[in-house]
């Protein structure tokens, strides 16, 4: 029989204080719980029952029921005691145990001191389970959590922050992505730069007339120079991982499987069927109107300024990020966190259908990073007492909402309704998108603590070398 205990029930704290611990039923017997350290980090808990503990209630349970049942024979809530209890006083014993274990294992974890990870684990039990003739239980769960650690942030921590540089380079690129954006598209007859490419492609025997559509600049720049000058009609050999700067924009483009892909020997044939070239838009009050609305900018010199400035906007955020991971990934690494890994990988593969031995491998790295990661900001949110009101998880999913609407304009567009839109929200996803509100405002004042306590060494770089990043 197993017990699974929602995470929302476990309760973030530190040192080992029970190794035996008594849980108070409703009956005012005691329900003997048993904590064995194992190894680092992972341990049993060990619940143990005798009849006094759960027989009261079955007798309770098994009395409700024969008043209400409707058997052959008997007039309604006249069923004797003893015929329900032989009919079915095992399936009901077996329940309420269930239930007594779940409620007094919740408890423990919660009132325990210690940081519990993921859901405890049921473990067999050495003899099958008689619920017929057995009057007492011993249910064994394997548990892993976090040992308390030290959380050292202060100026002696330095972390690199990127600022950027928006030299002429940039804003060329920028305009030039804007006359495109809002340029003209028309039908061309061969193909140039910066042109989308329509037709179809095949593979002998394996695939026929596959229809698909890319745009010349996501081909490698070999690739991409024999195609220019090409016209509607013509053919070209592709290979699926060397023909593209990215091999996965193929999978995208093709929304083939990895196993269609895989069945093609050699390359793919391309046949062209359609140009699409788009003529530059002029810079001109239009392009002004279309970029910024309408009259907001009147000249190209104030034009120029607000691309410089929206890109420094743009990008200010993109560096904080980068900031913000740099912090959290040198917190990590000088930060001594003990999980109980042997644990977590079981329990995962345990709760996961569509995660293997494979999978596991190529992931828990990443997985043990978020989780370190969520200790040590919930470590510092409880030190430095960072609190999280309601109201400011309701603001924050209005704002979330209101730019899936838009714009912040929308906020007073949807008056009340968004209020009801946002609890909406909130509740759905059994709960998840409450955390995800939740986490994303702690992260943000948890790195505005950090960010005044650690060192900050500004690096001055250039929009290619931070893209590198």
């Amino acid at each position: 029989m197993g017990v699974r205990v929602p995470p929302s029930a476990l309760n973030p704290l530190v040192h080992i204080k029970h190794k035996r611990f008594f849980f108070n039923l409703l009956n005012d017997k005691t329900l003997e719980i048993n904590f064995d350290k194992i190894e680092n980090s992972e341990a049993l808990i060990k619940i143990s029952l005798k009849d006094v503990d759960y027989q009261p209630q079955v007798t309770e349970k098994i009395k409700d029921f024969s008043k209400k049942a409707n058997i052959k024979g008997f007039r309604p809530g006249k069923v004797p005691f003893g015929m329900i209890k032989k009919m079915y006083g095992p399936q009901i014993t077996a329940e309420e145990i269930n239930k007594i274990i779940g409620d007094s294992l919740n408890n423990y974890l919660k009132e325990s001191d210690l940081q519990f990870l993921g859901e405890p684990v049921a473990l067999d039990p050495e003899q099958p389970i008689d619920w017929v003739n057995q009057k007492d239980f011993d249910f064994t769960f394997n548990v892993g959590y976090a040992q308390d650690f030290d959380l050292k942030i202060d100026k002696k921590l330095k972390i690199e922050n990127q600022k950027i540089k928006i030299d002429e380079g940039v804003m060329k690129e920028t305009l030039a992505n804007l006359q495109q954006q809002f340029g003209e598209i028309t039908n061309a007859d061969a193909i140039s730069q910066g042109d989308t490419i329509y037709g179809v492609l095949s593979a002998k025997n394996k695939l026929e007339d596959k229809e698909v559509t890319f745009e010349l600049k996501e081909l490698h720049k070999n690739v991409s120079k024999k195609l220019i000058g090409l016209k509607v009609g013509a053919s070209m050999d592709l290979d699926h991982k060397k023909s593209f700067n990215d091999e996965r924009y193929f999978t995208h483009i093709t929304k083939l499987t990895e196993e269609e892909i895989k069945s093609v020997k050699g390359k793919f044939t391309f046949t062209i069927k359609g140009i699409s070239h788009t003529l530059p838009a002029p810079v001109n009050q239009e392009l002004f109107d279309k970029t910024f609305g309408k009259d907001n900018v009147k000249t190209e010199e104030e034009f120029n300024s607000k691309i410089k400035e929206t890109i420094e906007k743009n990008y200010e955020a993109e560096a904080v990020k980068l900031f913000h991971h740099k912090i959290r990934e040198k917190i990590i690494e000088v930060t001594q966190i003990t999980l109980p890994n042997k644990f977590l990988k079981n329990w995962l593969l345990r709760t996961n259908k569509n995660i293997n031995l494979e999978i596991l491998d190529k992931e828990y790295n990443h997985y043990q990073k978020e989780l370190k990661w969520s200790l040590v900001r919930n470590k510092i949110a409880k030190d430095q007492a960072i609190k999280i009101e309601n109201e400011e998880i309701l603001n924050e999913t209005k704002v979330i909402l209101a730019q899936q609407f838009g714009g912040m304009a929308a906020l007073e567009q949807l008056g009340d309704q968004i209020d009801t839109m946002a609890e909406n929200y909130l509740k759905a996803e059994n709960g998840d998108n409450y955390m995800k509100v939740f986490n994303e405002i702690q992260n943000r004042k948890v790195f505005g603590f950090i960010e005044n306590e650690v060192t900050a060494k500004v690096k001055i770089v250039s929009l290619d070398d931070f893209r590198k990043n």
